[in-house]
């Protein structure tokens, strides 16, 4: 058996820096990634297969996306389409990541899946998983690369950025999917102007300083759809040590900075408490030798 993590994307910025003539919206994005996630196991078969378990097992079925258009699925069968052979697996994948919240649940089990079945088969290479990466959807390559990272285009453009300090998240959702298409066709305004991210951060503080210069464009109409957002974003900046809230994606998970995992996992419990039927979870943002 071979097992494989897929990580919680977050996008700590989000700008909408224009729309191409097909229809994508171009993006500017520093995304990290947090320590929680899914977990997807691999083990010999004849076929490629696929069962869910977890928590969040349910929402996916759902959705119907437990069946053949399942992204995991789809994963598996375009990388082995493209190397040419006839290995099988059954994957396993446990769902603990909402669904439709913002946080690239299904690119990072997508991302993972490639990552994990290049090892169990023994083939493949990282220009191939990037291709194929791509043809799965627009979060799948930096879900790919893993590790802090400054996203540009329609996703395909990635350049690493330096470690971030030493932070935790606060992910909270209100148990509310939300469509990310829908959330595009309720933006209004106009498009942001390019603001890269180039300079190192040493201090947690520093950090938060530097995201409130920036912004989630998608946060304004993700608000309109699922009103929740506005009490999730106001309970994670009533909490003791919270140095930023903000919508993760297209929402509607939100999360919270905070410099020390003291502040972060008892900000995550007393949310818990007073939120009982919403996702809490506290965990580090993970570095690049980490991810």
């Amino acid at each position: 058996m071979h097992r494989c993590l897929a990580w919680a994307k977050v996008n700590l910025t989000l700008h909408i820096t224009g729309r191409r003539a097909d229809g994508y919206h171009e993006l500017e994005s520093l995304v990290a990634f947090a320590g929680v996630g899914d977990t997807l196991e691999f083990t010999p078969a004849a076929d490629l297969t696929l069962s869910i378990t977890g928590p969040f097992a349910p929402a996916i079925a759902a959705t119907g996306s437990a069946d053949e258009d399942n992204l995991v699925l789809r994963a598996a069968r375009s990388l082995r389409g493209r190397l040419g052979i006839a290995d099988g697996a059954h994957i396993r994948l446990d769902k603990h990541l909402p669904v439709a919240a913002g946080i690239g649940g299904g690119s990072a089990d997508a991302a993972a899946t490639l990552l994990g079945l290049v090892e169990f088969w023994g083939a493949g290479d990282a220009a191939l998983l990037s291709e194929v990466g791509l043809g799965l959807g627009a979060d799948v390559p930096v879900c790919l690369a893993g590790g802090p990272s400054y996203v540009s285009g329609i996703g395909e453009r990635i350049a690493p950025v330096p470690d971030l300090p030493p932070v935790w998240l606060v992910l909270a959702n209100p148990g509310r999917a939300l469509a990310t298409g829908a959330v595009f066709a309720a933006r209004e305004g106009n498009f942001s102007p390019p603001q890269p991210w180039t300079e190192p951060i040493a201090e947690a503080t520093d950090l938060a300083a530097r995201l409130a210069m920036y912004r989630n464009d998608l946060e304004p109409a993700a608000r309109c759809l699922t009103p929740e957002i506005d009490d999730v974003l106001a309970v994670l900046q009533a909490t003791d040590g919270c140095l930023l809230a903000r919508m993760s994606g297209s929402g509607a998970t939100c999360f919270g900075l905070y410099a020390d995992p003291a502040s972060a996992r008892a900000a995550a419990a007393m949310i818990g408490e007073q939120r009982s039927t919403w996702w809490v979870a506290a965990a580090p943002v993970l570095g690049r030798t980490m991810a």
